[in-house]
């Protein structure tokens, strides 16, 4: 063979270049421009990374019609890649028999890198997601009693790994051919990750059919999202016919007349595939490349690229045919013994029919040895010739075959859903629940429910018809909730046959769970309860689903029956007798209950702690428990929130984060504990960090669905951040944008009363008219509710301010009311908050001493920018009674707080309250600014020695006070006593035994000649 022969023979065969020994650099025909574009990405991440470079990545992809030559590309570019020092190489190639075979694609390029890791780089790549990324990328079995992963958190920990191996590995290039056939998996994975790949040191190269072919709606969406990512992008077009005529030429010969080349061209519309396909034909026909023969070229061409099974018996015969028939089933990477079993040949006769095929240009060899097609154009052809009773009969026997090899069930399932249905094999269905069950544990819910649907299709035994519909909901759980829905009902419908009861509790359990997170509370709740009903050998059962009937209860916006209903579950409480998970549930519930209702918070957390054993959850109340959900700690987390027990909260929300990573649970469930711990960090008052988790949430959430519950209840607490950073017209906007106004979402789940909310937004834009119509609806609703707990829902004590203006006295009622209503409640900051906001409609004394109040209560409470709130309250107040030495000491400690909260609105009104009264505002970054005058007084006297005792009398102060102020005085200055002096620019304190206070620079003098005397 001709090198010319070997390089158009190379363009057209992806394994070619090996198996025939073709030189070290191919020229491909016509394609100068893409290989110099190739070059120079290649040549550019590797120059950048040695100058030091990270955030470097590229996309560079090459589309194009079926044949154009793409493969070829990609083979040049990873040969290209391999010369350069230090470059590491990894390639994969979709195909078409492995697209529903879930993470092929990721796992061929993959699996060689990560597998060469030493243990302990191994350890540092996968971090904490090596149970996640591991049996996903079929690098470890699934640890025993695993639970199913969430596709998300599989994805986020393949982001995780490939950050922490691209610098490793760097520069890394990752080549993906036939990316059209990647499996839905990986591919969405890699449209994902081009995203990220500019920030590593990773030249992506992707290669993909552009021919207008219905492929699936969600691979052609992620490949278009590929496309436009790219930063180098080459379509391919047609050869030339120079070209053409080479090729020819260097085939046939010079004697190739150029009118026979030209009609060859046009047959062949310039595609490198068909050039060589009917070059086979013509030199087979031992046709003369003359002008006369130009006519013979398009039925020839037909024979070339349309090979029907009469063709392929012709040109290659039964039992070679019947051999290729089984490579085409295996799809790429074709392991010769076990196309020798599915065939039904002997050793010897697998040999001759390899031999043929090579000769016949359909197989060639790889370099591990395996088998593949010269191109997947062929492959695709020979399989479509299959009778369809031939190639569902092969399928089984290939699927026993790969488990026989022992392959596992995972590689075999693919091949068990193409099999012959109808025939009510109990064998085949239990292997098909068992094949779901492994996808579910590596993160492939839809080749579960594809393995499943077929074992439907089977049918099963009528008494397993059931649990197989339940298993078929329940593997759509964390992607599907209107699939999932439909086959949970199915499953509790009596005519599909019966349903173990342990399994109908759970069904319905799961059933509720999705209708709830779709919005459907009452829904969930009625379900629960009328199984409840039916459910009577079950006690532990019964209770489960009664519990679910209360929570979902508690979700909802507004019930009727809600006292009655706290009644009954206040009965249902007392009538506990033991320590089990499904006691502690109600327990939890019943704390949520009173939480709600606003009852004694003692009476609270006596049920709450009563749920925990030694501050964690315990047993069968998991966060990742598949018994009773993630919603019942979420509950339980919250009654603490609410009950000034923040830290108990945030362990528990913390703990959520932590575990579902660890599960692999990424979307909603993680966004959830983003919610509860960003609800959590502004309660205390870090908004700052709030906001952060509150986005992160808001985030996750738009990724899977902008209609789920969680985004309403995100945006309702990231309003609440907002309005606290005072950024009100920020939430204004996005109270708009997600329509959090009437009429109210109806999918909030945990969000504070969505009314209360609104109007609280709206007295922030100065608009109260509407805030009180908007708190009186909620008033009107919490109160048939019986829910009268003012820290979850504030509307009396907003709604007095609303009315201040207009209706004085119906304002201090409404006042009055949110304070007894907090002091039944009993908490430091609801108390607090209470009587903060009672002050805001009262003048002079009065307000003074209810903010006097309100700050003695909240600096008892964890609720920082409440507590800040009230101290710039008072300071305000304290300065319009004339009190401006106290005024100008709250207002420091006010705005010394409100800058740890990052409340930057608070801030600037507290500094403007003290600028426009001739007080001097603080500075920040100067400990020496942020100190009044009376915590200058005591810090003087300190640094120079005085005890605390002898201040207090010095000054006439309490003792307590001035240990407060001396407290204030080390906080800001960042130091202890010993420090303090240098801190604030003062002289050290002498050590001669001389009384501090005598003689010179004593307490006449304290604050003179420190040019910073207030």
């Amino acid at each position: 063979m001709t090198e010319r022969d070997r390089d158009f023979r190379a363009e057209a065969t992806p394994g070619a270049r090996e198996a025939e020994g073709a030189p070290n650099r191919i020229r491909l025909r016509d394609r100068d421009a893409e290989l110099r574009s190739a070059e120079a990405a290649v040549d550019k991440l590797c120059r950048d990374f040695a100058a030091g470079g990270t955030e470097i990545g590229e996309l560079l992809t090459f589309s194009g019609r079926p044949g154009i030559g793409k493969t070829s590309l990609l083979h040049e570019v990873r040969r290209i890649a391999k010369l350069r020092e230090g470059a590491t190489v990894l390639f994969a190639r979709g195909g078409e028999r492995q697209f529903n075979e879930p993470y092929h694609v990721l796992r061929q390029l993959l699996q060689p890198v990560l597998g060469r890791l030493e243990p302990d780089e191994f350890g540092q790549v996968m971090g904490t997601w090596e149970e996640v990324v591991g049996p996903a990328m079929g690098l470890k079995q699934p640890r025993k009693g695993a639970r199913r992963l969430d596709p998300q958190g599989v994805r986020d920990g393949l982001d995780f790994v490939l950050t922490q191996l691209a610098p490793r590995r760097a520069p890394l290039v990752m080549i993906v051919d036939d990316l059209h056939w990647a499996d839905p998996e990986s591919l969405g994975w890699l449209a994902q990750f081009a995203v990220r790949a500019r920030e590593l040191p990773v030249l992506l190269v992707f290669a993909y059919r552009d021919d207008g072919a219905d492929w699936h709606a969600e691979s052609q969406e992620h490949q278009r999202a590929v496309a436009g990512l790219a930063t180098r992008r080459h379509e391919l077009s047609r050869l030339s016919l120079v070209a053409v005529t080479d090729m020819i030429r260097a085939e046939l010969g010079e004697k190739a007349e150029d009118a026979f080349c030209y009609e060859f061209w046009n047959v062949v519309n310039g595609n490198p595939f068909q050039v060589v396909a009917l070059l086979d034909q013509v030199r087979d026909q031992e046709l003369e490349p003359v002008e006369e023969n130009s006519q013979q070229l398009r039925e020839l061409a037909v024979d070339a690229t349309g090979m029907t099974l009469k063709s392929w018996l012709d040109r290659l015969g039964a039992a070679t045919l019947r051999f290729a028939w089984a490579a085409a089933m295996l799809g790429i990477d074709i392991r010769q013994d076990l196309a020798t079993r599915i065939s039904a040949q002997t050793a010897e006769g697998a040999r001759e029919s390899v031999k043929e095929l090579r000769k016949q240009r359909v197989l060639t060899t790889t370099p591990n040895g395996n088998l593949e097609f010269v191109h997947p154009l062929i492959a695709s052809s020979i399989y479509n010739t299959m009778p369809e009773a031939t190639r569902t009969g092969m399928h089984g026997v290939a699927a026993a075959e790969i488990e026989n090899a022992g392959l596992g069930l995972l590689a075999a399932s693919r091949h068990l859903v193409e099999t012959f249905a109808g025939e009510g094999d109990d064998r085949t269905v239990r292997k098909l629940r068992r094949a779901a069950s492994e996808h579910l544990l590596i993160g492939a819910p839809e080749a579960a429910q594809r393995c499943l649907h077929r074992a439907l299709a089977e049918p099963p035994d009528d008494q397993d018809r059931a649990e197989v519909l339940y298993e078929l909901g329940c593997s759509a759980l964390l992607t599907d909730p209107v699939a999932t829905v439909n086959q949970l009902k199915l499953a509790l419908d009596p005519e599909e046959g019966p349903l173990r009861p342990s399994m109908r509790i759970d069904a319905t359990f799961r059933l509720s769970e999705v209708l709830a997170h779709s919005g459907e509370l009452r829904q969930a709740a009625v379900v629960c309860q009328e199984e409840a009903e039916r459910t009577t050998g079950d006690p532990a059962g019964r209770l489960r689903l009664e519990a679910a009937s209360f929570m979902w209860h508690a979700y909802r916006k507004s019930e009727e029956d809600g006292p009655a209903r706290s009644a009954r579950l206040g009965a249902l409480c007392e009538s506990l007798t033991g320590r089990e998970a499904a006691d502690r549930a109600v327990l939890a519930l019943r704390a949520w209950d009173l939480t709600l209702r606003g009852e004694p918070s003692a009476e609270v957390l006596r049920h709450a702690d009563a749920v925990l054993d030694n501050g964690r959850l315990p047993k069968g109340l998991g966060w990742t428990d598949n018994t009773w959900g993630f919603e019942l700690p979420a509950t339980l987390g919250l009654s603490y929130t609410y009950s000034d027990r923040i830290a108990q909260a945030e362990r528990l929300f913390s703990d959520a984060i932590v575990q579902f990573e660890v599960a692999g649970w990424s979307g909603a469930h993680r966004g959830f504990a983003y919610f509860l711990m960003g609800l959590a960090r502004f309660r205390r008052g870090l908004l700052a960090e709030a906001e952060d988790f509150l986005r992160r949430a808001l985030r996750l959430s738009e990724r899977i669905s902008g209609k789920l519950p969680l985004a309403w209840d995100a945006v309702g607490v990231l309003i609440d951040t907002l309005i606290a950073r005072g950024r009100s017209r920020e939430a204004w906007e996005l109270a708009l944008e997600f329509g959090f106004h009437p009429p109210y979402h109806p999918t909030a789940m945990v969000l504070p009363d969505a009314a209360s909310l609104y109007g609280k937004l709206l007295l922030a834009v100065n608009r109260p008219a509407g805030a009180a119509a908007a708190l009186t609806e909620a008033g009107a609703q919490l109160d048939i509710r019986g829910w009268h707990n003012t820290v979850w829902a504030p509307w009396a004590g907003h709604l007095a301010i609303a009315l201040a203006q207009d209706e004085p006295e119906r304002a201090r009622a409404y006042a009055r009311r949110s304070v007894v209503e907090a002091e039944r409640f009993g908490t430091a900051s609801a108390i607090g908050t209470a009587l903060r906001l009672h002050a805001q409609i009262e003048d002079g004394q009065q307000a003074v001493e209810l903010l006097e109040q309100a700050v003695t209560h909240l600096g008892q409470s964890p609720a920082g920018y409440e507590h800040a709130v009230a101290l710039v309250d008072l300071g305000a107040a304290l300065r319009r009674v004339g009190r401006l030495e106290d005024a100008q000491e709250y207002l420091y400690q006010g705005i010394e707080l409100a800058q740890h909260c990052a409340a930057d609105g608070l801030v600037d009104r507290a500094r403007r309250e003290l600028a426009n009264y001739g007080l001097r505002p603080n500075r920040l970054g100067d400990a020496r600014e942020t100190l009044s005058q009376p915590e200058w007084d005591i810090a003087e006297l300190a640094v120079r020695g005085v005890p605390p005792q002898r201040i207090a009398d010095h000054l006439a102060l309490p003792l307590s006070l001035v240990n407060r102020r001396l407290a204030a005085v080390y906080r800001k200055a960042g130091s202890g006593p010993d420090g303090l002096a240098a801190a604030l620019g003062l002289p050290p304190a002498q050590r001669d035994g001389s009384d501090p206070l005598d003689g010179p620079g004593g307490p006449d003098t304290v604050g003179d000649g420190l040019g910073l005397g207030r």
